[in-house]
């Protein structure tokens, strides 16, 4: 594997401030669109620790804000966080993450040594002393800065300094005060998203009160997202219906699944798509109902 090339035309150095790195994964990106979370599934072009690249089933608005879920490695657990659309071009779209912890940073930088050591070797920053311009200045020179002014009889004193105009003091507050209302409606927004998705530990309390039958909670489906089909099954030739049984919760949403049939990979990429379908609530006595049904998922090359 390698660095992407810089763009046709471009003869000087990388204006890149972090390595971009190679990664060939699934990926889902969920925004919030009316109300309503919509997952576009796609794959990962190449990831670093500021942003990640992608070729997405949907075209996205640059500024939008997403959730995104990729798997690393097999081994490690999915890297979520949320990112802003910066590039789009067709279906594909370069995504900045935000409010990525020091630890998903360490995450990217030790998959990427373990997968490309070599690339990471030449990305390391070396560690150089800084010159110093006059050494015999350094015991004449004062500790304090700004404070280099010498009067006449060569005594070292500060500066003084200007005050601050009210006008700047006044600037400075109201900017603070825009600042504060957008951070606070935007991560209510998100709250508000979040809320939506039920975690899955609290899913397992919703026992199943009815069997219906799949036809019936095919008329009931109000959002459904297709599958993406992975590369090795693909390549494989694998296709086939994939049944899952799903158990739906009070509010319509997917609580929890298992495959019924056919290939793990089939059936991982079924699943991922079953968990963001939405249907109206079945009602038992007139109240809202978990129940349990089957759904198919078919896959053709």
């Amino acid at each position: 594997m390698s660095i992407e090339p810089q763009p046709s035309g471009w003869g000087g150095p990388s204006r890149r401030r972090v390595p971009r790195f190679p990664l060939q994964a699934t990926l889902d990106v969920t925004v919030l669109r009316s109300g309503i979370p919509d997952t576009v599934p796609g794959r990962a072009v190449n990831v670093c620790e500021r942003g990640i690249a992608a070729m997405l089933a949907e075209e996205l608005l640059p500024g939008e804000a997403v959730a995104i879920d990729v798997q690393l490695s097999p081994v490690a657990a999915p890297l979520q966080t949320r990112a802003i659309v910066r590039y789009q071009d067709k279906l594909r779209s370069g995504l900045e993450f935000v409010g990525l912890s020091s630890d998903q940073r360490a995450a990217i930088r030790n998959w990427a040594k373990q997968e490309m050591p070599e690339i990471v070797a030449t990305t390391e920053p070396v560690a150089r002393p800084e010159p110093v311009a006059n050494p015999g200045l350094i015991a004449s020179t004062p500790a304090t800065p700004g404070t280099r002014e010498v009067s006449s009889g060569g005594v070292w004193r500060k500066p003084r300094r200007k005050p601050i105009g009210l006008g700047w003091i006044v600037l400075v507050i109201l900017v603070l005060l825009g600042c504060a209302v957008f951070w606070w409606r935007w991560n209510r927004g998100w709250e508000e998203l979040e809320s939506g998705l039920k975690p899955p530990e609290k899913t397992l309390a919703e026992r199943p009160q009815a069997q219906v039958a799949a036809d019936v909670m095919e008329k009931l489906v109000v959002h459904r997202v297709q599958p993406a089909y992975p590369a090795e099954a693909r390549k494989a030739r694998l296709q086939g219906i994939i049944a899952l049984d799903i158990v739906v919760g009070r509010d319509g949403s997917v609580v929890s699944m298992h495959a019924l049939n056919g290939p793990d990979v089939l059936a991982r990429a079924a699943m991922d798509a079953m968990r963001w379908w939405k249907f109206e609530p079945y009602r038992v006595n007139g109240e809202p109902a978990p129940v349990e049904t089957t759904m198919a998922v078919e896959f053709k090359r």
